[in-house]
């Protein structure tokens, strides 16, 4: 471990709060554009809530401001299941960053109200979440074991965008769009994910044990 200095509690409450504040407003103006879209059957409405709510996206950003949240109240936080939701907030809004920015970007014409919550989920969360995990941990929170679980999430996701899709004809990205470019392509674009959040996993529990302990008392 690190002997730098940890930063004190209070910053990392302030630090944890603003990622909190940017994850509620790009998901909250994500909700609040369907609920203005409201009208339609209730079948039609609820398609479009389930489909909000597959993107990866909407999944990482969801995590990030829970996690966030309760680090604000408790920045020391500690627990089986917290380890495995701290580091998956990290590697999902990561992997939602690089997907986004080496692959998806471009692809769709935004007005500037969905450019500016783009900005917020893609780009402006995900800095600031590395930033506060950098900076505020909290840390130790990894084990042996942290990395693998951290990926049964991801693997759900995954699960649920094949299964659904195979139902229903709809995937939220082109990547695991089996009807655009086969299952084999999918297939292999999904496991990619995988093993790249596989292997960022074990480099931030390898970066945690030479980064500073914390966050310190105030």
């Amino acid at each position: 471990m690190s002997t730098a200095a940890a930063v004190p509690v209070t910053v990392a409450r302030a630090l944890h709060g603003l990622v909190a504040a940017a994850a509620g407003w790009g998901v909250g103006r994500e909700v609040a554009r369907l609920l203005v879209e409201g009208a339609g059957d209730a079948g039609s409405v609820l398609e479009r809530w389930v489909r909000l709510f597959s993107y990866f996206t909407i999944w990482s950003n969801v995590l990030v401001l829970a996690v966030s949240l309760l680090l604000v109240v408790r920045p020391r936080h500690d627990g089986p299941v917290f380890r495995v939701l701290r580091l998956d907030s990290v590697l999902c809004i990561v992997v939602t960053f690089a997907v986004y920015h080496t692959v998806l970007t471009g692809q769709v014409e935004l007005t500037p109200s969905g450019a500016l919550t783009n900005l917020l989920l893609h780009t402006a969360v995900p800095v600031g979440a590395v930033l506060a995990w950098l900076l505020a941990g909290p840390r130790p929170r990894t084990d042996r074991w942290t990395p693998a679980w951290a990926l049964v999430l991801p693997a759900v996701w995954l699960a649920w965008t094949f299964v659904r899709g195979h139902v229903v004809g709809w995937y939220p990205y082109p990547f695991v769009d089996v009807t655009q470019i086969g299952l084999g392509a999918a297939l292999g674009n999904g496991a990619a994910v995988l093993v790249g959040g596989a292997l960022l996993g074990v480099a931030v529990a390898w970066l945690e044990r030479r980064l500073p302990a914390g966050p310190a008392p105030a």
